[in-house]
C-alpha cells in the first residue's frame, strides 16, 4: 500500500488577540516531510506511529509537512495557505496513493477560512479522486463540519480529556483506513448535533462512564464512535457538541448509534459539564478540608485554549489573602525571564510579572523576588508521555511566600515536573496553581489533597451562555435551557 501522511495543527480561539503566525509553528518544530525527524515532538506522535505501522506491514509512506502551533487567535492567511499548499504539493508528487492519513485539530481558523480542516480535506479529495481512502484524526475540541464529512472516509477523535489516547486512536484510524483501502469494509458516517456547548472532563463521573459506553459500542458493524466535544471559543457556523458514528455499509445503523448516544449525552448535560468555583470559595473549601496541597486550575488563563498565559487575577488574589506555601505557573513572560537570566541565580530583583498581553491578562504584579533557578531549555512531560513538551527558557523566582515559574514558551501545565524539573519542590506546598483547564488532572490529582477548577476574569470564561457568538446558531444549551424543545 502507498500511504501519505501530514499534520497541520492548531486550535483557534476566534476571540483571542494573539495572531498565529509562522513563528508560532516554527517554535514547536515545524517539519517538512521526510527531510525532518518527526520524532522530536509529542505533537507528531501519531505520524510516528503511522510510520511504524506501515513499516511493520511492508507498506510505503510519503510524509509531508508537520506543523503545530500553540492555540491562539486566527492563523495569518498567508501562513495557513503556505502550509496547506506545501502539503498539497507533496501529495501531488506522491500520487497515486491508496490512502491518506492526516493529523489535524478540527478547530483551526485562519483569516478568510473558518474551516481550515474542511478546506484541506476538500482539496486532498480533489487531488486523490474518489477511489483513495482519506482519514483524519481530530482533537475532540473541534468543529465537525459537513465539508470534513463530505471529503473524508473516516474521522476519529480522541476519547479522553485529558488527551491520553492520541496514539490508540491513531492506530484505530490506521486500521480502519487500511481495511477500507483493501475493500474489506465500506465506512459510512452519520452525525447527531447535541445542540450543546461546554467542557466535559472524561476523568470525572458521570462523563467517565459515558465514555466507557462509547468505547463499548464499537463492535460488529460499528467501526468507530467519536464524541466531538466542540471548542466553545471558536465562533464558526458549525460549532458545538456532536456525536459521530461510522458503520460498515449501514447508514441506518450509523444514524441510530449517533442519535441514540447523542440523545443520551444530551440528557446528561448538567452533570457532565465542568463545574468551576470562585477563587475564595475554592481556597476556603480546601483549607477546611485540611488536605494539602490544594491544587487550583486557573482555567480562564489556559494557553491550551488560546488564553495569553500571563493573567494575574489568581496570583493577585493569593497575595491579597496572604497565602503562604504557594507554587504557581507557568506565567508566559519572556521579558521577566530575560531579566532573571541577566541577574543570575541567587540575585534579588524587582520584577513586573504578567499582565502584558491584553485586557484578559489583568494588571502586572510588582514583586521583589530571589532568582532560585534558571533553565535554557526547560520541558515537562506530556499528557500521554509520548515525548516532552517544551517550556523554553524558564526562571524560578521566590518571594518567600510564593514560588513562581516563568516561561518563554506559552504553554499550559501538564505535569509536576514543569515545577520540579527546575528545582521547585511540591512536597511541602500548601497551594499549587496551574494554568490549565483539565489536561493537568491526570498527573496532578495523585499528588493533590484536593483539586478545584477556579474561574476568573481571564480569556476563557466558563459562562458558555454568554459567549458573544456572531456566526453560530444561538439555539444551544446552556444559552437555551432546552434547545430541542425550542427547535
Amino acid at each position: 500500500m502507498r500511504i501519505f501522511t501530514g499534520a497541520i495543527v492548531t486550535e483557534t480561539n476566534t476571540f483571542s488577540p494573539i495572531p498565529t503566525g509562522l513563528e508560532a509553528f516554527e517554535l514547536n518544530g515545524l517539519q517538512h516531510g521526510g527531510r525532518s525527524p518527526i520524532e522530536t515532538s509529542n505533537e507528531f506522535a501519531a505520524l510516528v506511529r503511522w510510520r511504524e505501522m506501515a513499516s511493520a506491514g511492508g507498506d510505503r509512506v510519503a510524509e509531508s509537512v508537520a506543523g503545530f502551533a500553540q492555540p491562539g487567535g486566527p492563523t495569518v492567511r498567508h501562513v495557513y495557505e503556505a502550509l496547506r499548499d506545501e502539503l498539497l504539493d507533496d501529495l501531488r508528487r506522491a500520487l497515486p496513493v491508496d490512502f491518506v492519513l492526516l493529523y489535524l485539530h478540527g478547530a483551526m481558523v485562519a483569516q478568510g477560512y473558518d474551516d481550515c480542516e474542511g478546506d484541506i480535506l476538500t482539496r486532498v479529495r480533489e487531488l486523490c479522486g474518489r477511489d483513495a481512502v482519506i482519514g483524519a484524526e481530530l482533537d475532540p475540541h473541534s468543529h465537525l463540519t459537513q465539508a470534513m464529512l463530505d471529503s473524508a472516509n473516516a474521522i476519529v477523535a480522541y476519547d479522553e480529556y485529558p488527551h491520553t489516547d492520541v496514539l490508540p486512536r491513531a492506530e484505530d484510524l490506521y486500521r480502519l483506513c487500511m481495511a477500507a483501502a483493501r475493500k474489506e469494509i465500506r465506512p459510512v458516517s452519520r452525525v447527531f448535533d447535541c445542540r450543546m456547548t461546554a467542557i466535559y472532563p472524561t476523568s470525572l463521573s458521570p462523563m467517565r462512564e459515558f465514555v466507557d459506553r462509547l468505547k463499548r459500542a464499537r463492535t460488529g458493524k460499528v467501526l468507530s464512535t467519536s464524541l466531538i466535544h466542540g471548542f466553545p471559543w471558536g465562533d464558526v457556523a458549525e460549532a458545538g457538541t456532536k456525536m459521530l458514528a461510522i458503520c460498515d455499509g449501514d447508514a441506518a445503523l450509523a444514524d441510530r448509534i449517533a442519535s441514540g448516544m447523542g440523545r443520551e449525552f444530551y440528557s446528561l448535560r448538567e452533570s457532565v459539564r465542568l463545574h468551576t468555583q470562585e477563587i475564595d470559595r475554592a481556597l476556603e473549601a480546601g483549607h477546611a478540608a485540611g488536605k494539602y496541597p490544594i491544587v487550583l486550575a486557573d482555567v480562564a488563563d489556559n494557553p491550551g485554549g488560546g488564553a495569553p498565559g500571563d493573567a494575574t487575577f489568581l496570583l493577585q488574589r493569593l497575595i491579597e489573602r496572604g497565602e503562604e506555601g504557594v507554587v504557581t505557573g507557568a506565567y508566559y513572560d519572556p521579558l521577566a525571564v530575560q531579566l532573571c537570566f541577566e541577574a543570575g541565580e541567587g540575585a534579588h530583583v524587582d520584577l513586573r510579572i504578567g499582565g502584558k498581553m491584553g485586557v484578559a491578562s489583568g494588571q502586572p504584579v510588582d514583586l521583589r523576588v530571589r532568582v532560585r533557578g534558571l533553565r535554557e531549555r526547560h520541558e515537562q512531560d506530556s499528557m500521554d508521555d509520548s515525548a516532552p513538551s517544551a517550556l523554553g527558557r524558564c526562571a524560578w523566582v521566590d518571594t518567600g511566600k510564593i514560588q513562581l515559574l516563568l516561561a518563554s514558551i506559552r504553554s499550559q501545565i501538564f505535569a509536576p515536573n514543569a515545577f520540579t524539573g527546575i528545582g521547585i519542590a511540591l512536597d511541602r506546598a500548601r497551594i499549587v496553581t496551574v494554568k490549565s483547564s483539565h489536561h493537568f488532572y491526570g498527573k496532578f490529582a495523585p499528588i493533590a489533597g484536593v483539586v478545584f477548577h477556579v474561574d476568573s476574569p481571564g480569556a476563557l470564561r466558563m459562562d458558555f451562555a454568554a459567549i458573544p457568538y456572531r456566526k453560530r446558531d444561538p439555539v444551544y444549551w446552556p444559552r437555551v435551557a432546552d434547545p430541542w424543545a425550542a427547535a
